[in-house]
């Protein structure tokens, strides 16, 4: 098979002009097809987005447009399995993440977070973190925790409990298309800057 009919092929899969050269229409639509497989699937139409605990809500309400129906999803599907989880933080400013930061270093208290202002991907109001509760009593420490990481990963989110370095259970966060192929630093480097020229996210 030579190139132009190898092209041909793509083109009639792709249903879209056949004319065996690889033209503007035929690049467009190969990196579309790409980046469409690569896109974590959107929220299905059963799944229920009714609004939560006041709590939640109010950690929901900073959150950006794209990420909010993300964190209600999982509130109610992890209730639908018995499992009561609350929203309890979201967005952070940078001087909110550095006062967190020197919880532990340079202020009293245990260090909570290795990340300065701009360095969390609670800055960008694109992550969450959940709470396990049982009746009003707040457990950080639950088998539930890893229960509710499984959903949200169903549902598209990262978990923060899969990954490799720091594990963080009560983590979620929802990755923007354009980091799909990066690692942390790049994608947070890429957060910084739009941050910067208020450049939207997703």
């Amino acid at each position: 098979m030579n190139i132009n009919e190898l092209i041909r092929q793509i083109q009639t899969e792709l249903n879209i002009d056949i004319d065996g050269k690889p033209g503007p229409q035929t690049w467009t639509t190969i990196y579309q097809y790409i980046l469409k497989n690569k896109v974590k699937p959107s929220l299905s139409a059963n799944i229920k987005l009714d609004e939560v605990d006041a709590r939640s809500e109010e950690n929901i309400e900073l959150l950006l447009p794209e990420v909010k129906n993300y964190a209600r999803a999982l509130v109610h599907k992890a209730n639908e399995v018995g499992i009561t989880i609350k929203v309890i933080s979201g967005l952070r400013t940078y001087a909110e993440q550095d006062a967190l930061y020197a919880q532990g270093r340079t202020k009293s208290g245990e260090i909570v977070t290795n990340a300065k202002g701009g360095y969390s991907n609670h800055n960008f109001a694109i992550a969450f973190d959940i709470g396990v509760f049982e009746g009003n009593k707040y457990l950080a420490e639950s088998a539930k925790y890893k229960a509710v990481g499984a959903m949200g990963i169903d549902l598209g989110l990262e978990w923060g409990g899969s990954w490799k370095t720091i594990i963080d259970q009560p983590h979620f966060q929802l990755r923007p298309v354009w980091a799909i192929d990066m690692n942390s630093s790049q994608m947070l480097a890429e957060l910084r800057k739009r941050h910067a020229i208020g450049k939207a996210i997703f």
